[in-house]
């Protein structure tokens, strides 16, 4: 009985081994080898799709490969915002995983200083109609890197900043460390009512005639802080009392400058 089961196993063990020597050799190359046609179809399909998605004016000199599913863009472009662009539209590619983004910047050679203050006076203006004066974002820029902190009312406040930033010619990179403010009702009662009650101030009115330059305020769950640039430590302490004053306040962190004195401490 044994012999006939140990007959019966090295028959069936015959017959699996002559089926399996029956398929085509490129068949195991296909699953042992990651040079296999078909992989090579799909990496070359998908540098295609990638190809297509970049046929942009403002790409002609970047270039893509795909391997593993990775897709890697090199080459140069003329603003910060390209290069982000030229990722998104690299990973929305079929067969596209995931994107090495080796673009450089190219464009005009502008100097740190100047690239911070002009910089610095587009973000001053950016949101104006929409509330500017809850956002106050700080940017400083080292070797054309550029990096945003502070605080946004919302998240498209924050994008856009960001987004006003990354088009501006000469900034080679983008970081940011922008917190944006809690969503709540609370605070936005607060918000405003520190705004009114700022601003409703004699001594302080001038500061809402010009949009770019306003005393700047942000709420984080009933703490406020208060921000930008006041002729005099006098105004900056009378919005200081102002602040402190509005119902439901938790505490006031005073930030504000005051103009050509760099020896004053924020409170």
């Amino acid at each position: 009985m044994n012999s006939f089961r140990v007959t019966g196993k090295i028959a069936l063990a015959v017959l699996l081994a002559g089926a399996l020597l029956s398929f085509p050799q490129v068949s195991f190359a296909a699953l042992r080898s990651n040079g296999s046609p078909a992989l090579q179809d799909d990496e070359s399909s998908a540098s295609s799709a990638v190809a297509s998605r970049l046929d942009k004016k403002q790409f002609k000199n970047v270039k893509a490969t795909v391997q593993n599913g990775i897709a890697t863009l090199t080459g140069t472009v003329d603003l910060y915002e390209y290069k982000t662009d030229a990722g998104r539209r690299a990973q929305k590619a079929k067969g596209v995983s995931a994107v090495r983004n080796q673009i450089e910047v190219a464009g005009p050679s502008v100097s740190d200083s100047e690239l911070q203050q002009k910089l610095a006076e587009k973000l001053q203006y950016d949101r104006v109609g929409y509330g500017n004066t809850f956002n106050a974002v700080s940017v400083s820029v080292q070797n054309g890197v550029v990096l945003l902190a502070g605080h946004a009312r919302t998240d498209v406040d924050k994008d856009s900043a960001i987004a006003l930033v990354s088009t501006y010619p000469g900034v080679k990179d983008v970081s940011e460390d922008i917190q944006v403010d809690p969503v709540s009702f609370m605070d936005d009662r607060i918000r405003m009512a520190v705004a009114r009650s700022v601003y409703g101030y004699a001594s302080l009115n001038k500061y809402a005639i010009d949009p770019a330059k306003p005393i700047r305020i942000s709420v984080q769950n009933g703490n406020v802080e208060l921000f930008g640039m006041v002729d005099s430590k006098a105004d900056k302490d009378v919005a200081y009392i102002r602040a402190n004053q509005v119902p439901g306040v938790f505490s006031v962190k005073n930030s504000l400058q005051v103009a050509n004195d760099t020896s004053e401490k924020s409170k």
